[in-house]
């Protein structure tokens, strides 16, 4: 249907001159719905008193009015949906935050710290390392992560399990520790039995045992301590490699160790004091006649005598 056609049809339909063929013709025109509710907004409205557009250029001005407001026709289920989507989001995004939030700790270069977990079990943290774990579960479930090294007294009661990057720890009520760093992890049990886990092995470790991993290989020796002497200010080494005993000293007195000419895989026994750095630096150096200077505050260089 041209639009000249279509224009006399809408004349004679707002008239009622159209043929039955005419009005057939007019029904399947594709403005057709759109008229039929122009005329019937018009006859609802309180403040006219006609029933229908008093001509066609009255009728073709609201028409206009009409088509241009309906350009956009928004599908309201949808809008709905899409709504309900982000309030289900939304929710449990906040949900999963507040009730799955961790407790961390942390501890710098040179720092201890001691704290009780909600089941009164006590830990120690040594210097540069983090715990974390969830209060709100503890009840169901005693567990949390570790980077770095602690040493735990372990209230008695349902399994409890240390998990670090090279393997879990499980107790029921001992005392223990674990240290984990790069490329180095170790477990000594003081008190009771310690089970530790990993993908390529399962070890139990009663008192007086230790475990230690350095570069993916397993070793087992004794503990002689009834206690681990790092938290009384003392760090002690039994065929420890050079290098890990210098990363100690850094974590210790914060500072920078540089070697020169050294054999850092040299294995130390001894140990040195956390309250003095000159003392401790001695007490390394004197074991593999090794001199150090003092390149600033918090830079050392360690070199041979020779």
């Amino acid at each position: 249907m041209n639009l000249m056609n279509q224009e006399e049809l809408l004349k004679k339909w707002l008239s009622n001159d159209l043929t039955d063929a005419e009005l057939k013709e007019f029904e399947q025109s594709e403005d057709y719905v759109l008229h039929t509710e122009i005329v019937e907004g018009a006859q609802q409205f309180k403040a006219s008193n006609f029933s229908k557009p008093r001509s066609y250029d009255e009728f073709k001005t609201i028409r206009n009015g009409q088509k241009k407001s309906k350009v956009v026709r928004l599908n309201t289920r949808k809008i709905l949906w899409r709504v309900a989507a982000i309030l289900i989001i939304s929710l449990g995004m906040f949900f999963t935050f507040f009730s799955d939030r961790s407790t961390t700790v942390k501890t710098l270069a040179s720092q201890k710290q001691t704290f009780k977990l909600p089941d009164a079990s006590t830990v120690i943290l040594n210097n540069l390392s983090t715990i974390s774990y969830n209060k709100k579960s503890w009840d169901e479930k005693r567990e949390l992560r570790l980077k770095g090294e602690a040493f735990f007294k372990v209230a008695k009661g349902s399994k409890f399990d240390v998990i670090t990057s090279a393997g879990v720890v499980s107790v029921h009520g001992t005392q223990f520790t674990v240290n984990q760093r790069d490329g180095f992890f170790e477990v000594k049990c003081f008190e009771g039995v310690v089970q530790v886990e990993s993908d390529a092995f399962n070890q139990v470790l009663t008192i007086g045992k230790s475990l230690r991993i350095r570069n993916g290989e397993l070793s087992l020796d004794e503990v002689s301590q009834s206690e681990p002497s790092w938290i009384t200010n003392k760090s002690t080494f039994k065929s420890i490699p050079l290098i890990e005993v210098l990363n100690e000293l850094e974590r210790q007195f914060a500072v920078k160790i540089t070697v020169k000419n050294i054999d850092t895989d040299q294995l130390f026994t001894g140990g040195f004091t956390h309250l003095n750095l000159e003392q401790a630096l001695q007490s390394v150096t004197s074991s593999f006649n090794l001199k150090y200077t003092k390149e600033g505050p918090t830079k050392i260089l360690l070199y041979t005598s020779e």
